[in-house]
């Protein structure tokens, strides 16, 4: 995995593919392409952009620039890229919250996504891994679940705030197996992990880079992964499904997104752009270290994925009674 210094260094000197398809036409503008990415330099979504930066200038023959707008849980990045000009230039590195969280959960939206964003492609999902305070001495799901059963409303699971796509996790957890748990929320996934090594807390379904060291190392029990199908960076650890929590799915996913009204066949052209990118083999294993599991798809699969997804917590929202903080 480069460091983003590396990574800088990679954009600006990313040579052009010898013989790589002329995927720039269409009338596509010759000129720098920008993926705004709506949180801080260095947090994953950044990271994640400049892991597919290099191949995507490769395939496109002319620079892609990250450009970081961070704020308001992403809203300030995902309007900045949906009031652009829609000539391609310009695309937004989207994650979960500020797609179809925060919408339903906000009095007022800057930006409709059904309206004002067409879909590029799903690039990353990355799910969650339930750990557990090492002071409970759990080893199973099922094991957690009868523990909660057994002590009504004792138990505590973290997140990184009211909304977190780890909150949603939490309550969809909480949902699917009908038990009473209760919801402490932090100011971010950090602190909360750190609560729960020192056992003021008892559970936290993480995305898997804020835990996978201490998940390794012994320091927390993982019990399970929201995912399909098991992790590469976690062979040995069993789906929700295979631990007995079926429905329990849950991911931290990424998207491209470029402004509504671009053109369809400009569309196309950033699509087999990063679709290029997640073929290339470095690039698929720079994101699995990660934590991720690589998506790709059409942009009509990604559309069709954002309504699901949309429904989903939609409901989970209005069954936990969700609001801002």
């Amino acid at each position: 995995m480069p460091t983003r210094r590396q990574a800088l260094g990679l954009f600006a000197a990313a040579p052009a593919l010898r013989g790589a398809p002329a995927l720039a036409q269409g009338g596509f503008p010759d000129q720098p392409v920008r993926v705004i990415v709506p949180f801080a330099a260095g947090g994953p979504a950044d990271i994640i952009a400049r892991i597919i930066g290099p191949a995507m200038t490769r395939a496109l023959r002319q620079p892609v620039v990250v450009d970081s707008r961070s704020g308001a849980g992403g809203m300030v990045g995902v309007e900045a890229a949906a009031r652009s000009r829609p000539d391609g230039l310009t695309t937004v590195l989207a994650s979960t919250g500020a797609i179809v969280v925060l919408p339903q959960i906000m009095p007022r939206m800057a930006y409709d996504v059904a309206k004002d964003l067409a879909p590029v492609i799903h690039v990353l999902s990355v799910p969650q891994i339930l750990v557990v305070s090492p002071k409970l001495g759990l080893k199973s799901v099922e094991e957690l679940v009868a523990l909660a059963k057994r002590r009504p409303g004792r138990l505590t699971y973290g997140s990184a705030g009211n909304g977190s796509s780890l909150h949603l996790a939490g309550e969809l957890f909480r949902l699917r197996m009908g038990i009473d748990i209760v919801h402490a929320p932090y100011r971010g996934a950090a602190p909360a992990i750190t609560d729960l090594l020192g056992g003021t807390i008892d559970m936290v379904l993480a995305d898997v880079p804020v835990v996978l060291s201490h998940v390794r190392g012994g320091a927390l029990p993982g019990l399970a992964v929201t995912a399909e199908r098991r992790l590469p960076a976690l062979p040995d650890l069993p789906t929700m499904a295979e631990a007995g929590a079926r429905d329990v799915i849950s991911e931290t996913w990424y998207a491209l997104f470029a402004p509504s009204g671009t053109p369809a066949e400009r569309v196309a052209v950033l699509h087999g752009a990063v679709a290029a990118a997640l073929r290339d083999e470095d690039t698929r294993r720079s994101l699995a270290e990660q934590g991720g599991l690589v998506v790709g798809g059409t942009p009509e699969e990604l559309g069709a994925f954002v309504r699901a997804e949309t429904a989903k917590w939609g409901e989970i929202i209005r069954l936990a009674g969700i609001r801002v903080d």
